[in-house]
């Protein structure tokens, strides 16, 4: 399965590493959008083909101390509810399903995923 890549979006990763922000990717599935854009931003904790996404957020908050104001969590299906429902920050797109947007706290990019939602998202980050 491939992903859509935007450019927008792939400007993102460049904001987010030109400003010193860490990115972590958790997906359920493998795909060459994804090695693509590790390995062009060096994105160091990259994980595909992930079922249950929690345990290796949860890792990776304990990996590098964060508190729940050091991460956002952004996500778009089934999958991501534990996620989202464990961050603080959590964000979601317009196409995702129904049970994501009623999460207490979610907000909701104008943008849809693969059409600049990520850069979106980034923009209010950065600034």
């Amino acid at each position: 399965m491939s992903r859509k890549l935007n450019f927008k979006d792939v400007m993102a990763f460049s904001i987010l590493r030109k400003n010193n922000y860490n990115v972590a990717i958790i997906s359920g599935e493998e795909n060459s959008a994804i090695q693509t854009v590790a390995k062009k931003f060096n994105i160091e904790e990259v994980h595909q083909n992930i079922r249950i996404k929690i345990d290796v957020l949860k890792d990776i908050i304990r990996k590098y101390n964060l508190t729940p104001q050091d991460y956002v969590y952004i996500g778009d299906d089934i999958n991501d509810i534990e996620c989202l429902e464990y961050s603080k920050y959590k964000i979601t797109v317009p196409h995702s399903v129904l049970k994501l947007k009623r999460i207490k706290g979610i907000q909701i990019t104008t943008a849809e995923g693969g059409s600049g939602a990520f850069r979106e998202v980034v923009d209010c980050l950065v600034g």
